[in-house]
C-alpha cells in the first residue's frame, strides 16, 4: 500500500512552523527532509522518523515500526496534531541526523 497525497499534505501542514521542509516521492512513499537532512518519511500513511537518541527521549512511548521490508526500524510519530511539539522535535533531533549522502 502506498501513502496518499492527502496524508502528505496533512503532514506538511503540521510541519509548517518549520522552515526548509521538503520531501521526495519514492515508490509511492515520501521521504521528509529538514534543512537537507533526512528526518524520516511517510510510509503506508504512517509518519516515521529516525530513532536518534533525542527522538527516543522526547517520545518515550513511541512504537518502533519497520517502514518497508528490509528497512531499519523507525519511530512512529503519534502526536501529529501538536505543531509546537513537532517543531521542537525536529529542531531537537537535527544535529543527531546523519548528513545526506550525495550521489556521485
Amino acid at each position: 500500500m502506498s501513502s496518499t497525497k492527502d496524508y502528505l499534505n496533512f503532514i506538511l501542514e503540521q510541519l509548517s512552523e518549520l522552515h526548509d521542509i521538503s520531501y521526495h516521492a519514492m515508490m509511492g512513499e515520501y521521504i521528509i527532509y529538514y534543512r537537507n537532512k533526512v528526518v524520516g518519511g511517510i510510509y503506508d500513511n504512517r509518519f516515521l522518523i529516525k530513532p536518534v537518541p533525542t527522538a527516543k527521549q522526547l517520545m518515550p512511548e513511541a512504537d518502533s515500526e519497520i517502514p518497508y521490508e528490509g528497512a531499519k526500524p523507525m519511530l512512529s510519530v503519534d502526536n501529529l496534531e501538536n505543531k509546537v511539539f513537532l517543531k521542537k522535535l525536529f529542531e531537537a533531533i537535527y544535529d543527531e541526523l546523519p548528513e545526506t549522502k550525495r550521489k556521485k
